[in-house]
């Protein structure tokens, strides 16, 4: 658009051509697509030339700069219905490309229109010397997007891996202990309702959600003696069950992004008189989610159909609940419990259905890492 504006037609489409040509070093383009780049920014790049010739406008008038801006909106969506109507045309699919991509585009498009008004200000009061230093300004800009989007695709990926691997590793668990991945689901799903119901902050409800799914990792560590059911347990293996919440912490607090979870996890079977495990911590010195994912293990254990103990309805669980609360579990939590479970039906109160790949919503975690959330 500045080529356009000040150097005419000729040169602003061999600039849109150049641009094209370049941009294949980066992104391979079939022959006939680089035709079609070519003619969608190199048209209406020369259109825009011709007609800021055949105007009589000073550039240092304000009509001038309405023109531009006028002109360059006009270009970009001129030049995306050239490019769509030719793909669609060359692919054979005439709905591939549609209005809705096209209002996806208007803040891009609003942006360039912005920069090209303020490129055409700059050359028109500074001259050379200005339009080089807003060059350099963008290609630095450029720069820092560019490492910032390899950044993001980085995020993407140790996302996809690491959540790829733990997934396996819970997957692997339930096949040695069947009730293990929906139960995750549903400390998970409790634990998020429950931080969400106290009002904390949308970051920690998802930390208590990620830490309720992953809480039982560490058992994938545990022989397949202890997970066996039917058999009593001797010392031994009361000894290695104990020792999960540390076996799940070693695993993940070497996992950047999952040091809180770790922490929550090594203790979330700490008791609030102190008699829990593995550290015997007080209940001042448990972490609060900590405190909420116990609340909403042992409701689950209490009342799900899979487990090895004879099923509670919910309200002979949260009985129970307040019974060991002040002891075992922390009494506020065991309330706002209650009070979540009151408005919702036996579906949620008795969560036989939760599903653990759909707490685990793999994409959106993946889409919000590379969001840098």
């Amino acid at each position: 658009m500045l080529a356009a504006a000040f150097l005419g037609p000729a040169t602003a489409f061999a600039t849109a051509a150049i641009a094209e040509v370049a941009t294949t070093r980066a992104m391979p383009t079939r022959r006939r697509a680089l035709l079609i780049n070519v003619l969608g920014a190199g048209a209406p790049a020369l259109a825009v030339g011709t007609t800021i010739r055949a105007t009589s406008f000073g550039q240092d008038t304000a009509q001038f700069f309405v023109l531009v801006a006028v002109l360059a909106f006009a270009a970009l969506v001129i030049g995306w219905a050239i490019v769509a109507t030719l793909f669609s045309l060359l692919d054979g699919n005439p709905e591939a490309w549609t209005l809705r991509d096209l209002s996806e585009l208007l803040p891009t498009i609003a942006i360039n229109v912005a920069m090209a008004v303020a490129g055409a200000a700059i050359y028109v009061k500074l001259g050379l010397p200005g339009i080089i230093f807003a060059f350099v300004a963008l290609i630095a800009f450029t720069y820092q997007a560019h490492l910032v989007q390899r950044a993001r695709r980085r995020s993407e990926q140790y996302v996809s891996l690491s959540w790829g691997v733990l997934a396996g590793l819970m997957r692997s668990l339930d096949i040695r202990d069947e009730r293990a991945a929906r139960h995750a689901a549903a400390v998970a799903r409790f634990s998020r309702d429950m931080a969400d119901a106290v009002e904390m902050d949308p970051d920690m409800c998802e930390l208590a959600h990620t830490a309720g799914l992953l809480h039982d990792i560490g058992r994938f560590a545990l022989s397949d003696r202890v997970a066996e059911r039917g058999r009593a347990l001797n010392d031994e293996d009361w000894m290695a069950i104990q020792s999960h919440p540390e076996l799940g912490a070693d695993m993940l607090k070497d996992l950047g992004m999952y040091g809180p979870v770790a922490e929550i996890i090594l203790a979330h079977h700490e008791r609030i008189d102190g008699r829990g495990y593995p550290r015997g911590l007080p209940g001042e010195e448990i972490p609060e989610i900590a405190k909420i994912i116990a609340v909403a293990e042992v409701y689950d254990t209490l009342t799900a159909g899979d487990t090895y103990r004879t099923r509670m309805s919910s309200f002979e669980a949260l009985r129970e609940l307040r019974r060991v609360a002040a002891t075992q579990l922390d009494g506020h939590y065991v309330e706002v419990l209650a009070e979540l479970l009151s408005g919702e039906g036996v579906e949620y109160r008795h969560a036989d259905t939760a599903d653990f790949d759909s707490e685990l919503d793999m994409e959106r975690r993946i889409r919000e890492a590379g969001a840098g959330a």
